[in-house]
């Protein structure tokens, strides 16, 4: 999600929940569930974008952006994916129009660019794809060398010019810094940002203690790594909700977590010094209302 930080646009990768995966399902059932389950609280109001790596770019997953209308997909796709040209312009003859053009190679159909776009060698052209059925998608394709070398492949369903106008705020200097020949390359540059999600799984696995449950049940394994998730996402929020804490904005969660931890602990001792303190100035007039009764007895102990 989007954050204002320092007059520049940021973006927090937040995750909103885990399932487990049971292997009688595919890994795409559960996936497409949870994307259908947070779209009702965007529909209408932002651009969403799923970002995912290629096992996630199959038509069970992919599906879901003709569901909604603010929905699209960038992603990594792998290199034997079916890919065709734009149908070809009517020509008048009889007979039925070809609904694609020839099949391409991302080999020796797409020109790369003569200069490194970030850090790769880039091509792009608007395509016809069996994972979008009859819809245009356009479809990049990198490499590190321009004649040799393996080549990756990636689609993005997004029009470049429904973001390009945001660009000159993002906190991203690739992007903030591209220029108008470069904007059909903008959604690409974006793909970039779903590394987030994995140092985000790698804090929660490492410092969270996201998988040391001793839980056996499906039920109570998910309901403790949401809690911990919960906890997590939190303190990455607090700085950008609550004033009290924007110091800590540029922090990473585990110093946060432990900054907020020392003034617990301090506010903690604090607290139980100042009640045991309460304690024995209240009970000093009692003592010395005892003492004075016994010592009118005759019964005073030096001692009490």
């Amino acid at each position: 999600i989007p954050v204002w930080k320092k007059r520049r646009i940021s973006y927090l990768s937040l995750p909103l929940g885990y399932r487990m995966w049971k292997k009688k399902e595919s890994k795409l059932e559960p996936a497409a569930a949870m994307a259908r389950q947070a779209m009702p609280c965007l529909e209408g109001k932002e651009n969403v974008i799923i970002l995912c790596d290629s096992w996630y770019a199959k038509q069970d997953f992919i599906c879901t952006i003709n569901e909604y209308e603010n929905l699209d997909i960038i992603c990594n796709a792998g290199h034997d994916s079916v890919l065709y040209g734009l149908p070809p312009a009517p020509t008048g003859r009889r007979g039925r129009p070809a609904k694609h053009g020839k099949r391409l190679s991302i080999t020796e159909d797409f020109t790369l660019s003569d200069e490194k776009t970030g850090e790769y060698f880039t091509g792009v052209r608007r395509v016809l794809a069996n994972l979008f059925g009859e819809r245009t998608v356009l479809a990049y394709v990198t490499a590190t060398d321009r004649k040799e070398g393996s080549r990756r492949l990636f689609f993005s369903s997004i029009e470049p010019s429904q973001l390009h106008i945001f660009c000159a705020w993002y906190e991203d200097g690739l992007l903030r810094s591209t220029e108008w020949n470069q904007a059909d390359y903008i959604p690409l540059f974006l793909y970039r940002f779903r590394w987030n999600i994995e140092v985000s799984y790698y804090e929660q696995k490492t410092f969270w203690s996201l998988c040391s449950y001793m839980a056996r049940s499906q039920k109570g394994i998910e309901m403790l790594v949401n809690l911990v998730n919960i906890s997590y996402c939190a303190m990455k929020l607090l700085p950008y909700q609550d004033t009290v804490f924007a110091k800590y904005k540029g922090y990473s969660v585990q110093e946060f977590r432990f900054a907020l931890s020392e003034q617990i602990r301090e506010q903690i001792f604090i607290a139980s010094f100042v009640e045991s303190l309460e304690n024995g100035l209240k009970s000093n007039p009692v003592i010395n209302v005892l003492k004075q009764r016994l010592f009118q007895h005759g019964q005073f102990n030096k001692k009490l």
